[in-house]
């Protein structure tokens, strides 16, 4: 035996050399003919990932997440140990340790081959699987595994530990479209890297072996299993201690599927920008990592959001109750199955689909008994937060289901009763209701006391039995509201936007297009063209004060036919009020906002120099109808359009184009695009639209290029000088004495960072920029914005007095048959402009006007923008001289008249003889009916 041994160990070394030096030559064979084919590993440095197109506002905050793939690179530094730690328990506890290959795990790999002829244990080290990542297939071949291995063994040579990890962790896929352990924390957890516990960092490092099938949405229970598993080999490991662990094991696998985590609600915005990020750069725009933000203020877009829908339903709740979302029966809250389809449900639905048969007796009855094919008794709760589940979920909308009515039970005389506001607490009737994801609620008669809607001019009276509002089974919208509680709901059938933007360089500051972008996605704020009714007539009388106005001139507020062939029937326009006020005031008629008055302005302006003056502003052709009615806003306009229209007045006169997006970034932070906007400097020698600033210095030739006046008398030559007050500009300071004189460059820095130069200062510094374009004087802006003023002092706007500030100016709009309501209004920094109306456009019904529908929804914006911020009115330029007039005539007249009032004019512009009125009703027009503004 023992000469057998000795003979035997030679053999088995002579053996186990050859296999040593076989193997060795194999795998020097292989690398020799297998690297040559192989990518250099330092190309994972060049390697995009897909990342996600993001937006956000001028202020940082994350607006949309916009892609397939979801995915949040990281640092290293960045990741929590915890996480670290449990992906190397799970895939690769020796990463620190091993060269790229872990031949341990290549000898169980082994073992296991040959002894099960399965590949099931594939002993790949993190390193290889980062290389199969990026560079290789899935296939399950020794060829692939071979390939992985020499590309694992470079990439340790060219990348450290960390750097690698980190490469890891941001590249791997982990299910229901997340890569990336960040992007997965966000998916199934909806928390930043930094906030997941240990039992969820365990959940995603399970995921890597089977991402689909071991997902805790997909499959809770083997994502449990699996949890356990890398919780245990933390323990085993020391990552964790034994308390740690029974936590963590412990923990109930709870997980859902989450959006991004956004930082600022803005979906028209983002759907704006994604628009615009696929004409520039086509389907790449979701996966190269672009990051574009926009002009957005956080502040402002959450305060435009909120006005709008709190506005909208106000709105909505003054035309009644509509009817329940759906109806269901105890069969259906009861069997799962029966649960409905969200893509068929209409959130509009006015009538019930199906009756309930009995009260919330038999409700609470029923469920104590199994449901069909049930192991066990069903918890009535838990069926109804199943059942709603499978209705969307709207913001501020709370999904219900009336388990149970209670009637009034106090002794209260039916007539009394009839009598009594909806409000007044003389019913103690209330209604049990299951909320989604709240419970049950008993919502008292205050709450549910709703008439009934019967059309958009009518509503039914107060109801006098809880009956008459909601039956057992209803399935209903609810409020819950600071002041009084949980109130009946609806989806607003009534849409609106609301746009608001800085009048010094066109940037949108706020923007929402309708009252919840998931149930339409159509954006009111850029893609509507609607009549803009009264709202247009600022523009009107701007050009009117160019062409011989002022806002003294006397207009004849009378009758005016319009009798052309071509229309079916000859227009009249008339007034709100249906009379006529004869002789009236410029400034008078668009305080009140006298539609007469404004059809025979734009006739004596000449409809030709109207247009003329208007077209600068940018209003697209769909707004500027050749006919009278463009007095009265019957053409199309967006509240873009609109916005960017009274942000010229706000600017002192200047042309500004509106914009969304400031800057377009790489992922590595390069600059693909920057906005260069044209911005407002009223101090630098001014660049008209026209090039006039570039006419003879002589003022004839001036007056050339200024619109033509209608029945007005030329203009003196020095008037006219006075009145540009441009012919002869200032010189300019040296350079070298705007700018501080510093010590030295410390001094210089310092200075620096709080220092904002402004154009009145820094003339010379800010004359090389790109300078926003004059389109009319500012004596002409000014006049417009103090008669806007006087819209809201005293006239259609003067609910806007409640924000008490005297900087503001508006103007209410109303279209025809009352189907569009408007309210625009400005202050030197701020434009906001609203609109309420149906998509489908029918009347808003009786009462409904700019001054009642629309500008609540500016009203509410401008109270939150403008909290704590001082007044900032226009400031008044020079040439323009306040006089006593007579309120009567518009003429001048002395001290000593008891009637006088003070009116501004343009220099050189004071009325000394009242103007003839020569107004004709010959024009041709399509018909529109009167503007439907209160005053």
């Amino acid at each position: 035996m023992r000469k057998f041994l000795i003979w035997l160990f030679p053999i088995l070394a002579g053996a186990l050399a050859t296999l040593a030096i076989g193997t060795v030559a194999t795998g020097l064979a292989a690398y020799y003919y297998l690297q040559p084919g192989l990518p250099s590993a330092d190309t994972i440095r060049d390697v995009e990932l897909q990342i996600p197109l993001r937006v956000y506002s001028r202020d940082g905050r994350l607006i949309a997440q916009l892609g397939e793939k979801r995915r949040t690179p990281i640092q290293f530094d960045d990741i929590p140990e915890v996480v670290v730690n449990a992906f190397l328990a799970a895939e690769d506890d020796r990463f620190f340790e091993h060269p790229g290959f872990d031949y341990q795990g290549i000898v169980r790999a082994g073992i296991n081959l040959l002894l099960t002829g399965s590949r099931s244990q594939g002993g790949s080290t993190i390193t290889q699987q980062l290389a199969r990542e990026y560079f290789l297939t899935r296939d399950r071949t020794f060829v692939r595994k071979a390939k992985e291995l020499i590309l694992a063994i470079q990439i340790e040579s060219e990348f450290s530990k960390q750097e690698i990890l980190a490469l890891y962790l941001n590249k791997i896929f982990l299910g229901q479209r997340a890569y990336g352990v960040a992007a997965a924390a966000e998916v199934y957890f909806g928390e930043s890297l930094d906030e997941l516990s240990m039992a969820q960092a365990a959940t995603i490092a399970g995921l890597p072996a089977a991402p689909s099938r071991l997902n805790p949405v997909s499959n809770p229970a083997l994502a449990r299993e699996r949890r356990a598993y890398v919780l245990r080999r933390m323990f085993e490991l020391d990552f964790i201690d034994r308390i740690e662990f029974e936590i963590a094991m412990a923990t109930p696998m709870e997980s859902r599927l989450h959006g991004p985590k956004l930082d600022l609600q803005a979906p028209y915005v983002a759907e704006m920008v994604r628009r615009e990020m696929i004409l520039r750069y086509g389907p790449s725009a979701y996966t190269k990592g672009y990051k574009v933000v926009t002009t957005i203020d956080s502040r402002l877009q959450a305060d435009a959001q909120m006005a709008l829908r709190v506005a909208l339903l106000e709105y909505d709740r003054r035309h009644g109750y509509r009817g329940p979302v759906a109806s269901a029966s105890i069969d259906e809250i009861l069997n799962p199955s029966a649960a409905p389809d969200a893509d068929g449900l209409d959130a509009g639905n006015d009538e019930p689909t199906e009756t309930f048969e009995a009260g919330g007796d038999l409700l609470a009855k029923a469920t104590l008994e199994p449901a069909p094919g049930a192991s066990g008794p069903v918890d009535p709760d838990q069926a109804l937060q199943t059942y709603l589940d499978g209705y969307p979920d709207y913001r501020d909308l709370h999904l219900g289901f009336v388990i149970e009515l209670t009637e009034n039970t106090l002794d209260e005389p039916p007539a009394k009763a009839a009598e009594a506001s909806i409000e007044d607490e003389w019913s103690n009737a209330s209604a049990l209701i299951y909320i989604r994801n709240i419970g049950r609620v008993q919502v008292p008669w205050t709450g549910l006391a709703w008439p009934r809607y019967v059309n958009d001019n009518i509503i039914s009276g107060p109801p006098l039995s809880v009956h008459e509002v909601l039956s057992p089974g209803d399935i209903v919208h609810l409020l819950n509201t600071a002041d009084e509680g949980w109130l009946l709901a609806q989806m607003p059938e009534v849409q609106g936007a609301l746009v608001a933007l800085d009048p010094q360089d066109g940037a949108t500051v706020a923007l929402t297009g309708g009252f919840d972008f998931y149930v339409s996605k159509f954006n009111r704020a850029a893609q509507s063209k609607r009549q803009p009714g009264s709202s247009f007539k600022p523009f009107i009388y701007s050009a009117a004060l160019e062409n011989g106005f002022t806002p003294a001139t006397i207009v004849n507020d009378a009758p005016v036919v319009f009798d052309d062939p071509t229309l079916e029937e000859i227009w009249k326009p008339k007034n709100y009020s249906g009379r006529f006020y004869g002789p009236t005031r410029l400034r008078e008629g668009l305080v009140r906002s006298m539609n007469l008055v404004s059809v025979r302005v734009l006739l004596r302006t000449g409809i030709g120099n109207a247009l003329q003056h208007i077209k600068p502003f940018g209003f697209p052709d769909s707004a500027l109808p050749r006919d009278p009615s463009l007095a009265l806003g019957s053409g199309g306009a967006s509240p873009l359009d609109m916005a960017a229209g009274f942000a010229a007045f706000a600017s002192g006169g200047h042309r500004i184009d509106h914009y969304l997006i400031e800057r377009i970034e790489g992922p590595n932070g390069r600059i693909f695009f920057q906005r260069d906007p044209r911005y407002v400097c009223d101090e630098c020698p001014p660049e008209w639209f026209d090039s006039r600033e570039q006419a003879p210095p002589n003022v004839s030739a001036l007056a050339d290029l200024l619109p033509q006046r209608v029945n007005a008398p030329p203009i003196a030559d020095e008037e006219l000088a006075e009145l540009m007050g441009e012919a002869q500009p200032a010189p300019l300071p040296p350079l070298g004495l705007e700018i501080p004189a510093y010590t030295d460059a410390v001094a210089m820095m310092d200075h620096a960072t709080d220092w904002r130069p402004v154009a009145a200062e820094t003339t010379e510094f800010f004359s090389g920029r790109n300078q926003a374009v004059r389109i009319v004087t500012p004596q002409n802006a000014y006049i417009v914005y103090d008669m806007m003023r006087d819209v809201i002092r005293r006239g259609t706007g003067r609910r806007a007095r409640e924000l008490g500030r005297r900087d503001l100016a508006g103007k209410t709009g109303t279209s025809n048959d009352r189907r569009d309501a408007w309210f625009s209004g400005f202050n030197r920094e701020l434009v906001a402009v609203a609109w309420v109306g149906f998509d489908v456009e029918r009347s808003l019904g009786a009462g409904e006007e700019g001054s009642r529908t629309a500008l609540p929804v500016w009203k509410y914006f401008m109270a939150k923008a403008l909290e704590d911020v001082p007044e900032v009115p226009l400031p008044q330029p020079p040439d323009i001289v306040t006089v006593r007039i007579s309120p009567e005539t518009g003429l001048v007249t002395s001290a000593a008249d008891a009637d006088a009032i003070f009116e501004i004019f343009r220099d050189g512009h004071v009325p000394e003889l009242q103007a003839e009125d020569t107004s004709s009703a010959g024009f041709g027009s399509t018909i529109y009916d009167d503007d439907q503004d209160l005053f």
